[in-house]
């Protein structure tokens, strides 16, 4: 098997090819095999110096440098299948579903070739393209119900794998678009100029009622979301048991699709693998630095842990958190998605990622806003912080974060107090209601 791969940006209406990554290390170490990635020179002359969407990542600005690491670049880890994706591809490649990092490469030639974001692996793409079995639409309902001749079809292609591989996670998943005729198609099997919506859908699995009620309360989680403040691209539809979310990394224009850069806050802040997580502390430095409104994107930061503080939603893990990019420079957090009632998963899901020495049973509010008022203030004084950046962080004051942290205050009492108005089932409103007094109040006091 060949130890490099092609990486191509869709840009302009069209794919390029704008660089590579080659294995240096043994294919049977997985991701965390030594590798080198490079920008194609064309690509690195006509658009050097990009971070924006032009870039793998924003960690890996265009240009002729060279990047030798001692794993893979993890933009690439971000394109690696993983949960049922994983599996399903596993088997159709005649390979063990449970097998591990060693046949990460085999996965990665053959899934990685409609990912989520602007990038994919041109050997993956050829595969899924070789691969590929007839077109064929069906309505909402045929998809929400899983119907036979749907499940059939989606067999036909492997079950899940033709639409899910692309995304990551360990519920059932799959990428439709929707075309001019209304009927939803596996998403890489319809050319653009069909496409006008693009949609995650998101499947119940198994007959475990816990499961059940995080899957029904996502929908009303992200209304509740908008009620916050935080971003939100558009309202969730649910199904019987499936969540239909609007995807926000493709946008349908009149010229055609434009699909957006996007990168985990794992790639953003260079932590490869599936385990290790980066600090929130890290997270927040590195979108000071990167993005083009650092105030905005770091109020959103902050605001979405105290929202998943106060909602029960334990898993923020690096993937679950991303970063997007845009054409002309712009780098912002993405809006949110998987925010739910995760408190309740059987597996007992704990908080991932915390404040450094300051995220025991409650983060203090104040400190954490000392603490990446500080960071901004280095940043600043670096100066190899570029000098759009450095000016743009004088906006980055405790004055600023705390009145915008006061906001949150009224919609987090009106939850508390009238939950289940808003869609939360009432066992799930009990249980948080507490919880989402306590965060309100912790922000009131700020000053």
């Amino acid at each position: 098997m060949k130890n490099n791969c092609t990486i191509q940006l869709f840009a302009y209406g069209a794919w390029h090819d704008v660089g590579s990554v080659s294995l240096l290390g043994a294919e049977a170490q997985g991701w965390r095999s030594k590798t080198y990635t490079g920008y194609a020179v064309e690509w690195a002359i006509e658009h050097g110096g990009a971070r924006d969407a032009h870039a793998f990542a924003s960690p890996f600005p265009v240009g002729l440098q060279e990047f030798e690491q001692m794993h893979w670049p993890v933009f690439l880890v971000d394109m690696l299948p993983q949960g049922f994706g994983r599996e399903e591809l596993l088997r159709r490649l005649g390979l063990s579903p449970t097998a591990a990092e060693s046949v990460d490469w085999r996965l990665l030639l053959a899934g990685a070739g409609n990912p989520v974001g602007n990038l994919r692996v041109k050997e993956a793409a050829d595969w899924l393209s070789a691969n590929a079995g007839p077109i064929r639409g069906f309505t909402d309902h045929k998809v929400a119900e899983r119907g036979a001749d749907f499940a059939e079809y989606l067999a036909s292609q492997g079950l899940f794998v033709a639409g899910s591989s692309g995304v990551q996670g360990e519920w059932p998943k799959i990428l439709l678009t929707r075309a001019e005729d209304g009927l939803l198609y596996l998403d890489h099997s319809l050319p653009d100029e069909r496409a006008r919506e693009h949609l995650i859908v998101k499947f119940g699995r198994g007959t475990n009622e816990a499961l059940a009620t995080i899957l029904r309360q996502e929908a009303p989680y992200m209304a509740l979301a908008r009620m916050l403040g935080l971003r939100v691209h558009a309202d969730l539809v649910l199904q019987q048991r499936a969540l239909f979310i609007p995807r926000f990394d493709r946008q349908v224009t009149g010229s055609g699709v434009i699909r957006l850069g996007q990168e985990s806050i794992a790639t953003l802040t260079g932590i490869p693998g599936f385990g290790a997580v980066p600090s929130h502390d890290e997270v927040c430095r590195q979108l000071l630095l990167r993005c083009t409104q650092p105030l905005k994107e770091l109020l959103e930061y902050i605001k979405r842990d105290v929202a998943n503080l106060a909602l029960g939603n334990k898993d923020n893990h690096a993937r679950n958190t991303a970063v997007q990019r845009d054409f002309s420079g712009g780098i912002r957090l993405t809006p949110l998605y998987d925010f739910a009632p995760m408190y309740l998963h059987p597996d007992g899901i704990a908080r991932r990622i915390r404040w450094e020495a300051n995220d025991g049973s409650a983060p203090d509010w104040s400190r954490v806003i000392e603490k990446v008022c500080e960071v901004a203030q280095a940043l600043m004084a670096d100066k190899r912080t570029p000098s759009v950046q450095r000016k743009a962080l004088r906006e980055v004051s405790r004055p600023a974060l705390v009145e915008s942290l006061h906001f949150m205050v009224g919609p987090l009492e009106m939850i508390a107090a009238r939950g289940t108005d808003f869609g939360l089932e009432p066992a799930v409103h009990a249980y948080l209601k507490l919880g989402i007094e306590a965060q309100a109040q912790r922000l009131a006091n700020l000053n």
